[in-house]
């Protein structure tokens, strides 16, 4: 496979094919954790993207140096430092979001996706494709978690991105949005619950929507003049 027909199969198979939310059913935890808004969603989606990134590249660049004997401890090792460096970026640059996100920041470490994405793609293929991995499962990630955020906000308390200025920085203050003025909320959403509800419906549609593009291409390939 030529290098940017495998590259566009890397992105797409991050952001939908194999997309860690929708696809994969991984990294559930966080995601019902810390999505009662976009913002805290698109943040921990960021941090979660920023290790992948750097933990695919670290391994990838010293794969050949590593025993298969001893790839899973010392992927763990470089996956626990990288992770210790973004806890302590995120607190010292963006100390607001750390004191929402709190632990689950730390608990990027056990994050399977990231250790699974090391063995079975970072430790194979160069640092380019690696990396370019790292990012494509990362924002796939990141839009799933802020996809959630967003829709159990709006539904749970009428906006969308509150506090984004206060938790990213002041960049951010433009998607501070009131979409429903005067709403009262609805308190289900923003609790647990509300996540397991959202994640589900979101599961079903996408499985539609693929069933119906297959059925497309199904129709498509078998019409006259096709063959």
């Amino acid at each position: 496979m030529k290098k940017p027909a495998r590259a566009a199969a890397i992105l797409k198979d991050g952001l939908w094919t194999g997309n860690v939310t929708f696809s994969q059913m991984l990294a559930l935890c966080p995601l019902l954790a810390v999505t009662s808004t976009a913002t805290n969603g698109l943040g921990m989606g960021l941090a979660t993207t920023a290790v992948l990134i750097l933990t695919n590249l670290a391994i990838s660049l010293v794969r050949g140096l590593i025993t298969p004997q001893v790839r899973i401890p010392a992927f763990i090792l470089v996956i626990a430092g990288i992770v210790t460096l973004a806890d302590l970026a995120i607190n010292a640059w963006a100390h607001e979001l750390y004191k929402v996100l709190g632990l689950f920041i730390p608990l990027i470490v056990t994050n399977c996706v990231i250790l699974g994405r090391a063995e079975a793609f970072a430790s194979r293929n160069a640092p380019s494709l690696s990396a370019l991995d790292g990012f494509a499962m990362g924002m796939g990630f990141t839009g799933a978690l802020t996809l959630i955020g967003a829709i159990r906000e709006i539904l749970g308390s009428g906006t969308l991105f509150a506090n984004a200025s206060l938790m990213l920085g002041p960049a951010f203050k433009a998607l501070e949005t009131v979409v429903i003025p005067e709403y009262k909320g609805f308190l289900l959403l923003v609790l647990p619950p509300g996540g397991f509800l959202v994640l589900g419906f979101l599961l079903a549609a996408k499985r539609l929507l693929e069933l119906r593009t297959a059925r497309r291409a199904e129709t498509a390939a078998a019409a006259p003049g096709c063959h």
